[in-house]
């Protein structure tokens, strides 16, 4: 095992990693029955973390 595969880090860690440069998640789930397509779902999410360089979307509500 090299050195970079020893290397553990905490769940905490990895998401304030993740949120501070952002995350994009997409899928596709298909369900069908005999070659018939009944349910398709797209999946498409950007998680990211809120902070004075990078505002909300939303506006802020008083």
């Amino acid at each position: 095992m090299t050195i970079v595969e020893r290397r553990e880090i905490a769940l905490v860690d990895l998401l304030d990693r993740l949120l501070a440069g952002g995350v994009v998640i997409t899928g596709d789930i298909t369900l069908r029955i005999a070659d018939v397509d009944l349910v398709r779902i797209d999946l498409n999410a950007l998680i990211s973390s809120v902070n004075a360089q990078v505002p909300s979307p939303w506006r802020e509500l008083t």
